[in-house]
C-alpha cells in the first residue's frame, strides 16, 4: 500500500487531523528511521490535538460571543494595581475550578464586556459548555417564549444546562415583576452547579434598585455574591483609545 492510499484511507475514516500531518511524518520517519511505533504515536498525537482545537472552536461558535475576545488583547496597565492583581487572579482559572461566580462593576466603557467574554474563552478552552447574552435580551426571550405552550419551560432549562452563563449589562433598567421572577428562578436554579459571570454598571449594593421586590433581590444577591469574585474595573473608558483622533487645520 502506498502513501496516497493510506492517505485516502484516514480520509475516508475522516481522521482529517492525521491525514493533514501524514506525508510529512512518513517523510520524518524514514529521514529519521523511526520505528512503527513512533510513527503511529506521532500520527496520533497530531489527531488528537486536530480533534481538540475542533471542539473548542464548536464550544466557542455556541456561545455566542459578540466578539472573540481574550486576555491577548486586553490591556490590564488601564487598571489600577487592585484592578489588576484581581484580573490575574482570575486568569488562572481559579474561578472555574472552584465553581464560583464573577461580578464584574465599573462604569461604561471600561472594559467589562471584553473581560467576561475573555473568562468566557478561558472555560471553553477549559472544556466548559458556556453561554454569553445580554441580561435585557434574554428576560425578553422569556417573556416572547411564553406565548407558545411549554415554551418558557423549555427555554429556560436550556439556560441552566450551561457550565458558565454569562449576564452581561445587568441593571441598565429597572425589572418588572415577571422580569425579576425569571431572573431570581434563574439564578436559584443554577447558581450551584454552574458559574454565573456578571458585568454591571452599578455597584453591588444598588442591585436592590433593580429588582421589582426587594425580598427577591436580596434572595438573588445571596446566591451569588457570597460565592463570587469581584472585580471593580476603573480609571477612564476603555473605549476611549479607539476614538480617531480629528487633526484640527489652522488657517
Amino acid at each position: 500500500m502506498d502513501e496516497l492510499q493510506v492517505l485516502e484511507m484516514v480520509r475516508r475514516l475522516k481522521l482529517f487531523g492525521m491525514a493533514d500531518t501524514l506525508i510529512a511524518r512518513l517523510d520524518e520517519a524514514k529521514a529519521n528511521k523511526l520505528s512503527y511505533e513512533e510513527l503511529l504515536i506521532s500520527l496520533l498525537g497530531d489527531q488528537e490535538q486536530s480533534q481538540t482545537q475542533l471542539a473548542l472552536q464548536r464550544r466557542i461558535k455556541k456561545a455566542k460571543f459578540e466578539e472573540p475576545n481574550t486576555f491577548n488583547n486586553f490591556e490590564l496597565l488601564h487598571y489600577s494595581q487592585e484592578a489588576n492583581q484581581s484580573i490575574r487572579n482570575l486568569m488562572t482559572g481559579n474561578f472555574i475550578r472552584e465553581g464560583n461566580h464573577v461580578v464584574i462593576m465599573g462604569p461604561v466603557g471600561t472594559g467589562k464586556t471584553h473581560l467576561s467574554q475573555a473568562l468566557g474563552m478561558l472555560a471553553c478552552e477549559n472544556k466548559k459548555k458556556v453561554c454569553f447574552v445580554r441580561t435585557n435580551d434574554l428576560l425578553n426571550k422569556f417573556h416572547q417564549s411564553r406565548a407558545h405552550e411549554e415554551g418558557f419551560l423549555k427555554l429556560f432549562n436550556r439556560y441552566t444546562k450551561y457550565d458558565v452563563l454569562i449576564l452581561d449589562d445587568f441593571g441598565l433598567k429597572s425589572l418588572s415583576a415577571e422580569q425579576s421572577a425569571d431572573l431570581y428562578d434563574l439564578i436559584a436554579a443554577i447558581h450551584v452547579n454552574s458559574i454565573l459571570v456578571i458585568t454591571t454598571n452599578r455597584m453591588i449594593e444598588g442591585w436592590s434598585d433593580v429588582f421589582y421586590d426587594p425580598i427577591m433581590a436580596n434572595a438573588a444577591l445571596d446566591r451569588v455574591v457570597n460565592k463570587a469574585y469581584r472585580v471593580v474595573l476603573d480609571g477612564e473608558s476603555y473605549r476611549k483609545k479607539f476614538i480617531p483622533k480629528v487633526e484640527v487645520m489652522k488657517d
